[in-house]
């Protein structure tokens, strides 16, 4: 818990003098390494929704899929493992671009294949990094329904280096 609140400390020191590069340094250097997805909200929305992640599969099967990011090339995948979910893995670029006088950082995914090629003529996906800390990861996703913002939560676990 220190280091946490140490890490929070550190980043809006950082953000305040605008050393946001060394706030998005520190932040590649932590998500470095293997994560599990270990569950997806809507932001306490109530209803039941049909959603899509990453034009790709539903979130009952994203949940308890693996990630990694790689940051000395800035590569990633993410595997599903539920058979019933069109299992592998899916590959993606990712960036933190810095952002002056942020408050918050997003991360930017695009897929791609083995060989770090586009699937989608080089868009992608745009998720806010709510929290990041050694062990624990939330990204959110913020999509429009009936012309109002939804947000997707996913919260990620550290399995290892």
């Amino acid at each position: 818990m220190r280091k946490v609140i140490s890490i929070l400390i550190l980043s809006v020191i950082l953000v305040s003098c605008g050393g946001t590069s060394e706030v998005v340094k520190q932040s590649r250097k932590t998500l470095k390494g293997y994560w599990n997805l270990d569950n997806i909200n809507y932001n306490n929305a109530t209803g039941i929704y049909d959603v899509t992640l990453f034009g790709d599969v539903s979130s009952e099967c994203m949940v308890g899929s693996t990630w990694r990011f790689i940051p000395n090339n800035n590569f990633g995948n993410y595997e599903i493992t539920s058979t019933t979910c069109n299992p592998g893995k899916r590959y993606f670029v990712w960036s933190i671009p810095d952002q002056e006088n942020a408050i918050s950082y997003d991360i930017l995914l695009k897929p791609t294949d083995e060989k770090m090629n586009s699937t989608m003529n080089d868009a992608g996906f745009r998720l806010n990094i709510n929290y990041l800390s050694d062990n624990e990861l939330t990204f959110t996703q913020t999509v429009q329904v009936d012309g109002k913002p939804f947000k997707i939560v996913m919260n990620f676990s550290k399995i290892s280096e």
